[in-house]
């Protein structure tokens, strides 16, 4: 299995503190979020590791360079155009070829041995694809998942708004009491999730959205395992997120 980081993005919300880094380049307990993630790939096995960079692409690829110094291996490609997630990941088409491979944004952290359940709960059935979910999230912020009875993808809708949650229950589809599952972020897919990238339409929000990706497998009955995160699980979006983490450290 490779892995994929989607890393291009400027991340705007950090304000000046991303002048001068990307976002995945910022530090967490004294190393880069990015280096982080790449850690704990490599402690699942994952070895084989595409960066997709874009905003000050030059300040990843000479830390990490071609990765042997973190005893991985390393290439880089750059997404020139940032036009949604759906489409973030294709630049790496060529590096994974018929593998099936991990997805991740770079800014998001876990536990290093998450990436190892993941690996684990894929190689439990013939999958297509796995979402990862957390609970206790907006879920207007990102997007609400539901699965049957045996933790498959049934149902997924991007950053509902709150009548649209309303719908939901009306419908008997979120109920009271169940666990509101908040996607978060890290994926494993089989090489053929890249056909349903590139056939993606644009959104009503304007852009290319992996989430329509995931909804067109599962509507031609591909089964995506669901998988909760334990533990950490922090998406640094802000600069307040990122000074809680390091409130933590010290």
């Amino acid at each position: 299995m490779k892995a994929v980081i989607l890393a291009a993005g400027k991340g705007t919300r950090m304000g000046d503190l991303t002048q001068s880094l990307p976002k995945p380049m910022l530090p967490v307990e004294g190393k880069p979020i990015l280096e982080h993630i790449i850690e704990g790939l490599k402690s699942a096995g994952i070895r084989e590791i595409c960066l997709i960079t874009g905003w000050k692409a030059e300040v990843i690829e000479s830390h990490f360079r071609d990765g042997s110094a973190f005893g991985v291996e390393v290439t880089y490609r750059r997404q020139e155009v940032q036009d949604g997630t759906g489409r973030a990941a294709l630049p790496a088409r060529e590096i994974v070829g018929n593998d099936d491979f991990l997805l991740t944004y770079g800014d998001i952290l876990v536990r290093p041995e998450t990436y190892a359940r993941m690996v684990k709960r894929y190689g439990e059935d013939q999958f297509a694809g796995l979402l990862t979910v957390t609970e206790g999230e907006d879920v207007t912020k990102g997007g609400i998942n539901f699965f049957d009875d045996a933790f498959c993808l049934s149902r997924l809708v991007e950053k509902p708004t709150h009548e649209e949650l309303d719908q939901l229950r009306a419908e008997g589809v979120l109920k009271d009491g169940d666990p509101v599952w908040y996607n978060a972020g890290i994926y494993i897919f089989a090489a053929a999730a890249f056909d349903y990238m590139e056939r993606l339409e644009k959104s009503p929000r304007g852009e290319y959205e992996l989430t329509d990706a995931i909804t067109g497998l599962v509507k031609d009955g591909q089964n995506i395992a669901g998988l909760k995160i334990e533990g950490r699980w922090v998406d640094v979006r802000d600069p307040e997120v990122l000074a809680s983490l390091k409130d933590e450290a010290s």
